[in-house]
């Protein structure tokens, strides 16, 4: 991890691009950095990353714990550089066409279910502490994360969600964060700009040792049962998108820092 102030001081600047030049600048130095790493081009005996992050965002690489050790400085390059960006993007501008074309009702019943870590707010300050999801997942460590409620909007789902709101798609955070973060959580939330929402759904005690495609899915049903009509899903995690009750339609964001069944 010896490049990792190196890591962190493009981080936040990376993420407040706003300007096509500012992203063109960033996207060089970046560049300078990605042989070290392999993420240029360069080989990694025995391993693709890049085939191994394909295989993790198109779910056939499933049930994996930890990122392979030789893919820390690939991941980290990625996620860290403007291409997540990129790939974010285009996932959040198909969704804002997808939302433009709905027939919308009116009623105040259409609903789009977001998901929060890696979805609605960014953890990478964390886990550029902890190997870009080499280290073995440390819940302790995670959740003191959490509480410090420091959490960054991922951009791209911001200007997704100000614009459904604009259309009149009510919202609903679905997050297997615990119950006794809920505080913490909305408040992270409005300091980065998800100013509000129709609800806020935490994992309860009766759904601990539920896999996460069984707790949202029960959650979803509810949502429904309630009256309202999923027009759209968001999420990091082939988990926040399968099971039941998924909305019209799903969009899945990349993220391949860790797996969540």
């Amino acid at each position: 991890m010896g490049m990792l102030p190196l890591f962190l001081t493009f981080f936040v600047a990376i993420f407040a691009v706003t300007s096509k030049g500012s992203e063109d600048s960033i996207a060089h130095q970046i560049h300078l950095l990605r042989p070290q790493s392999g993420s240029g081009g360069g080989r990694i005996p025995g391993l693709s990353c890049l085939s191994w992050r394909l295989g993790v965002e198109t779910n056939n690489i499933i049930g994996w714990s930890t990122v392979p050790e030789a893919c820390e400085g690939y991941i980290g390059h990625y996620v860290l550089g403007s291409q997540y960006r990129k790939d974010s993007k285009v996932v959040t501008d198909e969704a804002i066409v997808y939302a433009k074309s709905l027939n919308l009702t009116k009623d105040g019943k259409d609903l789009w279910v977001f998901d929060i870590d890696e979805t609605s707010l960014s953890n990478l300050p964390y886990y550029a502490h902890h190997g870009f999801g080499v280290e073995p997942y440390n819940a302790t460590l995670f959740n003191k994360w959490v509480l410090t409620g420091k959490g960054l909007a991922l951009p791209d789902s911001l200007g997704l969600y100000n614009k459904l709101l604009s259309l009149g798609i009510k919202i609903a955070f679905i997050t297997g964060r615990p119950e006794d973060q809920r505080n913490v959580t909305a408040t992270n939330l409005k300091n980065v700009g998800f100013h509000s929402w129709e609800k806020l759904i935490l994992k309860g005690s009766s759904y601990k040792g539920t896999t996460a495609v069984v707790y949202k899915s029960a959650q979803r049903e509810n949502l429904e049962e309630s009256g309202y009509r999923i027009v759209g899903n968001i999420g990091d995690q082939w988990s926040d998108l399968l099971g039941t009750h998924v909305g019209k339609r799903t969009f899945k964001l990349p993220d391949p820092l860790y797996y969540i069944s």
